[in-house]
C-alpha cells in the first residue's frame, strides 16, 4: 500500500513558545531544529513508507530535509498543525498515495520498527483511522487515514476524543493504538524534562535532541558557575 508520511512543520524560530519561560528564543530553535531532524532520520528508516512528505514554510527546514524520497510543501500561511496537514494530504492524493501518517515533528523517539508494525497491524486489520495518543491520553500524537481524504484530522487540545468522535461519526473502522516511542511530545517544560530523563535511560535513540539538550545543561552550567563568581 503506497504510504506517506506528513510532518507538518512550524517555522523552527517561532517553535515551541509554551517553553518560553525555561528556554531563550535561540534554544527553542536549536532544540525544534534537532527534534525535527531525529524525527525525519527515523522516518526515512520506515520500510512501509513510499514518500516523506515535510509541510513548511521555513527555508531552513527545506533545506535539511530536501533528498532521500523526501518533498517539502510550502505552508505559506502557517495557520496550524490542522491546515498544514490538509496541505501534505492534498500532495499525497495528487500523488497516488493511499494512505498518509500524520507525525509531528516533536516525537524524536520515533522508532522506524514501531511505525513498520503499526502500519503492518492496520493494513492486515483493514483500518481506516488510527490514532496514537500522547503520554497524558488527550492529544494526538500520530494519525493515520487510508484513503488519506477520509476524514479531516483537528489537532488541538483534546484531539484524541475528537478523532475518535469523527472517525465515528463518519463510519470509519478505526482503532486507538499506543506507539511507546510516539508518547512523549514536547509542549511543556513539563514534556521537556520527562523526554530528557527518556533519553538518560536510553542511550541510542534521539542523538541530535540528546546533542541540544546536553548543550543547554552545559549553558545552564556555565551561567551559574559565574553567577557563584559574581556573588563571591
Amino acid at each position: 500500500m503506497r504510504t506517506a508520511a506528513i510532518l507538518p512543520i512550524k517555522s523552527f524560530g517561532a517553535a515551541k513558545q509554551r517553553l518560553s519561560p525555561t528556554l531563550a528564543g535561540g534554544a527553542r530553535q536549536a532544540l525544534a531544529q534537532a527534534m525535527f531532524s531525529d524525527v525525519l532520520s527515523s522516518l526515512r528508516k520506515v520500510e512501509r513508507l513510499t514518500t516523506i512528505t515535510v509541510v513548511s514554510a521555513d527555508a531552513t527546514v527545506d533545506a535539511a530535509a530536501r533528498g532521500h524520497g523526501v518533498t517539502v510543501v510550502n505552508d505559506p500561511a502557517e495557520t496550524g498543525q490542522s491546515d498544514a496537514t490538509l496541505l501534505g494530504i492534498r500532495h499525497a492524493l495528487a500523488a497516488g498515495i493511499e494512505r498518509v501518517l500524520l507525525v509531528p515533528g516533536d516525537t524524536p523517539l520515533l522508532c522506524p520498527s514501531e511505525i513498520d508494525a503499526l502500519l503492518a497491524r492496520a493494513e492486515s486489520d483493514g483500518m481506516q483511522v488510527v490514532i496514537v495518543p500522547d503520554r497524558h491520553g488527550s492529544g494526538t500524537n500520530a494519525l493515520m487515514i487510508s484513503p488519506p481524504d477520509a476524514f479531516l484530522p483537528s489537532f488541538g487540545p483534546d484531539s484524541l476524543n475528537r478523532h475518535v468522535t469523527l472517525a465515528q461519526e463518519a463510519g470509519l473502522k478505526h482503532s486507538v493504538e499506543e506507539v511507546p516511542s510516539l508518547s512523549h511530545d514536547v509542549d511543556t517544560p513539563d514534556d521537556l524534562g520527562s523526554l530528557a530523563a527518556v533519553l538518560e535511560e536510553r542511550r541510542a535513540v534521539a542523538p541530535l535532541t540528546r546533542g541540544a539538550l546536553r548543550q543547554l545543561d552545559r549553558v545552564r552550567s556555565s551561567r551559574f558557575s559565574a553567577a557563584e563568581t559574581v556573588e563571591v
